[in-house]
């Protein structure tokens, strides 16, 4: 079963089931691959229905962010929702061993030594990381590595 069929039958299991908050959720993940699919004229493969997740993941937490500054609490809160929904549907998140495992395998493979090797040694982990953990950290830490 692919990652857009089981979103499919989930939307389904919710309108069974009278979840309005999350299938609220699910619809706007499923419009988002349908807008997708019907701009690009393809069927998203799991790994780019991922890549589209991971894109909202980072916007739900912005909007947290932007949130909470402003005292919209329940806005928030929705907000965390539609995080816990979306995590569902990504792979298992990766340990920090596991990342600095992954980061210092990239900076081998690249044969980096300085900052100026920043873009090969993302270029490598991006594909290996993409919906599994947040990039921006993973930046952070490859930026102290090469430091």
């Amino acid at each position: 079963m692919t990652l857009s069929e089981r979103i499919n039958d989930d939307m389904k299991i919710a309108m069974k089931s009278g979840e309005k908050q999350r299938l609220g959720t699910i619809r706007l993940i499923r419009a988002e691959i349908k807008q997708r699919e019907v701009d690009e004229r393809i069927t998203l493969s799991d790994q780019q229905v991922i890549t589209l997740l991971d894109k909202m993941l980072k916007q739900r937490r912005d909007s947290i962010t932007q949130y909470e500054k402003a005292g919209r609490t329940a806005l928030a809160e929705q907000e965390h929702y539609e995080v816990s929904v979306i995590k569902g549907y990504l792979p298992e998140a990766l340990s920090e061993a596991e990342i600095t495992e992954l980061v210092e395998a990239a900076i081998q493979q690249a044969n980096a030594s300085s900052m100026k090797d920043m873009g090969k040694v993302m270029g490598w982990l991006k594909p290996k990381l993409q919906g599994r953990a947040d990039v921006s950290m993973v930046s952070a830490l490859v930026k102290q590595k090469l430091n």
